[in-house]
């Protein structure tokens, strides 16, 4: 059984970064043939470690650290007046809890969520390889939370239990839904089912300075950021 002091680590070379303009990138990933339990997965996201499919990662660039990983702690947190009404908003919808498993359904709506909003990144265009290695070589620990308007699927949240909170991993909606900020809902109905679970934190992945993409998790406060190793609350 692998533990965090029998980890190996494995760097990349240089590569362009897929958030700011201008910048190489270095990343650190976990050997990929580590076993990693429950407890050694919690253990990574504390130090500020991610999870994409089946590899476990974190950026370690020379000379920049612009990338942050934040969390936000559930039972500190409070909605601002637009997430509320946003929360009102959606209380029509209908949740269920689902495994990862592939769905058609799924892949659909994913297709069309990255075709619309992400035609000038790295995951366009949207392949059935991407999307299986992407989010269902996942954990046993891992959630595909649906949400529906009577039986139409217009949002999916990815996320991981871990001991200590949930690690939300990616989540895609109806682009043709604005009006109901399906990603804000989504991350207030994970912060909200966390809380009812005991869980203490949700994981949100890095906040990356200057990256305009990424400035929405800094809407959830009070949040948490890493600086060297350790947890700050801003």
């Amino acid at each position: 059984m692998s533990n965090l002091r029998t980890l190996v680590f494995y760097a990349t070379p240089e590569h362009p970064c897929s958030y700011l303009d201008d910048r190489l990138a270095t990343t650190m990933f976990v050997d990929p043939k580590a076993d990693i339990n429950l407890d050694l997965y919690t253990r990574l996201s504390q130090l500020g470690f991610r999870r994409s499919g089946n590899h476990y990662y974190k950026p370690r660039c020379n000379g920049c650290n612009a990338c942050i990983a934040v969390r936000i702690p559930t039972e500190e947190f409070n909605r601002t007046r637009s997430q509320e009404r946003t929360w009102k908003r959606n209380s029509d919808l209908t949740v269920r809890l689902r495994s990862a498993q592939f769905e058609q359904e799924h892949f659909a709506l994913y297709q069309r969520y990255i075709s619309a909003r992400h035609q000038d990144g790295d995951m366009y265009p949207p392949t059935l390889d991407q999307y299986e290695s992407f989010l269902l070589e996942a954990r046993s620990e891992t959630l595909f939370i649906e949400f529906r308007l009577d039986n139409k699927l217009l949002a999916i949240a990815v996320t991981d239990r871990t001991t200590d909170g949930l690690s939300a991993i990616y989540t895609f909606f109806d682009p043709n839904e604005d009006k109901r900020a399906l990603g804000v809902y989504a991350i207030l109905w994970q912060l909200q089912f966390a809380r009812e679970q005991r869980l203490p934190y949700l994981y949100l992945g890095y906040w990356i300075r200057g990256c305009r993409k990424m400035s929405y998790k800094t809407n959830y406060r009070p949040i948490q950021v890493l600086v060297r190793d350790s947890w700050i609350t801003i």
